[in-house]
């Protein structure tokens, strides 16, 4: 089985970060998903998800990391965002157009969580979007 080394790094960055520290409050990890460095926002995106008693203010936060430039992030959000299952409602128009990103796993996720969200909207993905338009 081949696994991909930026995920078996990620694995690596998510045990470390986890090890000798106190954890981030719901608060930090939002205030990480703005951060430059992309290791900080995907850390964030992927343990956001974990804490379902704060989702009023998760699910918007995570709605924007649906536009985030890293694929990895916005792959990552649209996972998550599912997780939360009805209270994402908000989120089902940014993942309709997430139904259109450049990148199929995104596009993907974005289906799945859509189907997550509400049974009665299609799991479809939709062609790549096109640069400039």
């Amino acid at each position: 089985m081949h696994v991909p080394a930026r995920f078996v790094l990620l694995f690596c960055l998510l045990t470390i970060a986890g090890c000798g520290k106190s954890q981030k409050s719901t608060d930090e990890l939002i205030a990480d998903l703005k951060s430059h460095q992309e290791k900080d926002r995907i850390i964030a995106v992927r343990l956001l998800p974990e804490r379902k008693a704060d989702a009023a203010k998760i699910v918007p936060a995570m709605i924007e990391c649906l536009k985030d430039t890293q694929e990895d992030v916005r792959l990552s959000a649209a996972i998550g965002l599912g997780s939360f299952g009805e209270e994402a409602r908000p989120a089902i128009r940014e993942l309709q157009a997430a139904q259109k990103d450049a990148d199929a796993r995104v596009r993907r996720a974005a289906g799945n969580a859509l189907s997550r969200i509400d049974a009665k909207l299609p799991a479809t993905t939709g062609p790549p979007k096109q640069p400039g338009k």
